[in-house]
């Protein structure tokens, strides 16, 4: 999967499908993604170098870090599972 954070992609918000659950990445900033699950945001992905960073959590200076990956998709499906967890009370 490959995404381009140019100026006309900014704001995008392209789909993908992790495990039956739909997503969205929306470009927050050249170094941030915002992950959307059913309408609402259920975390943040930092980019840090060539790493992408997982953070679970609504509100991103509240948010908590679920994992580090080398893959943007990777990055994204760890926090819609943590994000499952967190709400199915596991």
């Amino acid at each position: 999967m490959t995404l381009e954070m140019t100026p006309s992609h900014r704001g995008g918000r392209p789909e993908y499908h992790s495990s039956g659950a739909s997503y969205h990445l929306v470009i927050d900033d050249i170094e941030r993604y915002r992950v959307l699950a059913d309408g609402r945001t259920i975390g943040y992905i930092d980019v840090v170098g060539s790493v992408f960073v997982a953070l679970v959590g609504p509100h991103y200076a509240l948010a908590i870090e679920v994992r580090q990956s080398l893959v943007l998709e990777d990055a994204a499906h760890a926090v819609v599972n943590a994000d499952r967890e967190v709400w199915s009370g596991h």
